[in-house]
């Protein structure tokens, strides 16, 4: 009964109109986003921050969360039409995506992403609702060792779960965790590592990183791309319904990949990129019906799965950040940015603290889902259109834009000074291929592990044993270390590298 209650009241709130029109415009851009490559929801939220000093909390984090699951929509558009997948999540989509564009049965595609989309997004919605609040009465448990052991263990586990080489994952988190101690110490009062730039002291912002990282570097990585390299299938858009035999094949998919994205999406660094992977994975392994077109050449399952996987992993991903204000991705690690900003502190008290954000929030997650397939089917040929815009025109204007929204922060230049210094190292984890997830990942929790390491040492009186001879805490710290234990035997690497590979 309480969980209906809950619901009732989550839908009250989300069905205002101010929230209804929020939950629409994040809907429409996470699309458009999606749709367009390289402009990905990381990029795009970073980009909006700004924004939201004007806005409400609750309108503020639906339009934010709308962006991101509408972001998983669009981008397997780009993906099946073009080739380009517009999200890394969708980059499994286009194997077989593409291959059905080019038999002419793009609109099948099309189709079979979007109703999968929908189904997972539901079911992550009902998952969330179901178990945050069991979760949030646990998280009351932790104390300031508990919080430093799980932050331990939600690295550890963003490591293990990146896609790309472990060396370089580590190296990102360490990275992060080192621009995380640019500040003013809280305790003594005196800068650390400022060299001796006033702008320094408070530390940088985490929007100038994380616009200029995934912001900028992301369009100067695009701007390297050939546009003539890309054939767009519009002529074949049509018949947008799937046949019986595609529904016969699609569903048990869906219904896998549903599966699958839910539990991933919940990992620290899983979400939706290894949701994806992983469920292409299975359905490859999977036996299929006699005369089953092979995989990488069209078939309908190698679509439907991994869609449904990466919405799923998106909606759950919200579930460690809503109860226990952890991050477990570099979006839910821009979500706790923005709450931040907001002045409400993530983690367990939201729930009683600020239930109509809370359950608002996941209300609107259902009428996001249903926007979206609205948005994405009838309207097809809108989003097809924009893929025809040219970059020269469309990559300048966000540039401007940018600029704008990281000097009107603080009407400082030195920080879009800075912002620029991001993009040319965002860029140069591109060329190294370097996932700069992890980076954000460390630099949102580096603050956190710091404050809670000092607590937890204040009221252990220096003792370093309090880590291990309390049981929760001890729990997360072996759980870690299995973890990387785990990760290093030669058979899992072997299947790590494999999950990730791309055909």
């Amino acid at each position: 009964m309480d969980l209906l209650h809950n619901l009732a009241l989550g839908f009250g709130v989300a069905f205002t109109a101010q929230n209804l029109l929020y939950a629409f415009f994040g809907s429409v851009l996470g699309t458009l986003i999606g749709v367009l490559p390289g402009l990905g929801p990381v990029a795009t939220i970073a980009m909006l921050l700004p924004s939201i000093y004007s806005l409400d909390a609750t309108p503020a984090l639906i339009m934010l969360a709308g962006i991101y699951y509408g972001a998983q929509y669009g981008g397997s558009t780009t993906a099946i039409l073009i080739n380009v997948p517009g999200e890394s999540s969708s980059v499994v989509t286009a194997i077989d995506g593409y291959a059905m564009a080019r038999q002419g049965r793009a609109g099948a595609a099309l189709a079979a992403a979007g109703l999968g989309s929908f189904f997972a997004g539901c079911v992550g919605t009902i998952i969330i609702a179901a178990f945050a609040p069991p979760l949030t009465e646990l998280a009351f448990k932790f104390g300031p060792a508990e919080y430093f052991s799980l932050m331990v263990l939600g690295l550890i586990g963003a490591v293990v779960l990146a896609s790309g080489s472990l060396i370089k994952a580590i190296s990102m988190i360490i990275l992060g965790l080192l621009l995380a101690q640019i500040n003013t110490d809280v305790i003594s009062g005196t800068a650390r590592y400022s060299f001796d730039i006033p702008e320094l002291t408070d530390g940088i912002g985490f929007v100038v990183i994380a616009m200029g990282v995934f912001g900028f570097g992301e369009i100067i990585s695009n701007l390297g791309m050939p546009a003539e390299h890309r054939e767009v299938f519009t002529k074949d858009v049509k018949g947008l319904w799937p046949t019986k035999q595609d529904f016969k094949d699609a569903w048990p998919a869906v219904v896998r990949g549903t599966a699958l994205g839910s539990l991933l999406g919940v990992l620290p660094g899983g979400g939706a990129l290894l949701a994806s992977f992983a469920a292409y994975t299975v359905e490859k392994k999977m036996k299929g019906r006699p005369g089953d077109i092979p995989f990488g050449k069209g078939n309908i399952r190698g679509v439907a799965g991994p869609e449904s996987a990466n919405n799923a992993g998106a909606q759950t991903s919200f579930i460690p950040m809503l109860t226990l204000g952890i991050p477990p991705n570099a979006v839910m690690a821009l979500m706790v940015g923005a709450m931040t900003i907001k002045g409400i502190q993530p983690g367990p008290q939201v729930m009683t603290s600020n239930p109509q954000l809370f359950w608002g929030l996941i209300a609107s997650m259902w009428v996001g889902n249903a926007m979206l397939v609205i948005l994405n089917l009838p309207l097809i040929g809108i989003w097809i259109k924009l893929l025809t815009v040219p970059y020269k025109y469309l990559f300048p204007a966000i540039t401007l834009f940018c600029c704008i929204g990281v000097y009107t922060l603080n009407n400082n230049t030195f920080d879009v000074y800075l912002t620029a210094l991001f993009a040319l190292i965002g860029y140069m984890f591109y060329k190294l291929s370097c996932e700069p997830a992890p980076l954000l990942l460390g630099f949102i929790l580096g603050p956190m592990m710091e404050e809670n390491l000092r607590r937890a040492l204040l009221l252990s009186r220096g003792d370093w044993s309090a880590f291990v001879t309390r049981p929760l805490s001890a729990g997360l710290l072996a759980m870690a270390v299995m973890l990387i234990v785990i990760v290093l035997l030669p058979s899992i690497s072997k299947k790590r590298e494999a999950t990730f590979q791309e055909d």
